[in-house]
């Protein structure tokens, strides 16, 4: 789980992605998301943490993750392999929605 400690001297940049996705799709999403956050979201400049939640309904997961910066952010929502991940998750999701 991700602490935030007042002072520690580091301003975090939150993003927050909600995920609608079906009953049988939503184990499937979060494992996507847990690799590619293993495979490419932790090794980018300024990554702190990720947490990934589960609706108890089974129709929404919750990506909420933690980067020192906005340019940080910025270059890794441009990384290719980024978009092709973000395109995978598009295939599965029934909708998304975001904000930094």
């Amino acid at each position: 789980m991700t602490t935030i400690e007042k002072n520690k001297g580091i301003v975090s940049l939150i993003g927050i992605c909600i995920f609608n996705v079906g009953f049988s799709k939503q184990q499937k999403l979060v494992n996507m998301i847990v690799v590619s956050t293993k495979q490419i979201m932790s090794k980018q400049v300024g990554f702190i943490s990720a947490n990934i939640h589960k609706s108890l309904d089974g129709t929404k997961v919750v990506n909420y993750t933690q980067g020192e910066n906005k340019e940080g952010f910025e270059k890794m929502m441009n990384n290719p392999k980024t978009q092709i991940h973000f395109n995978d998750i598009s295939n599965i999701a029934k909708s998304t929605d975001g904000t930094i």
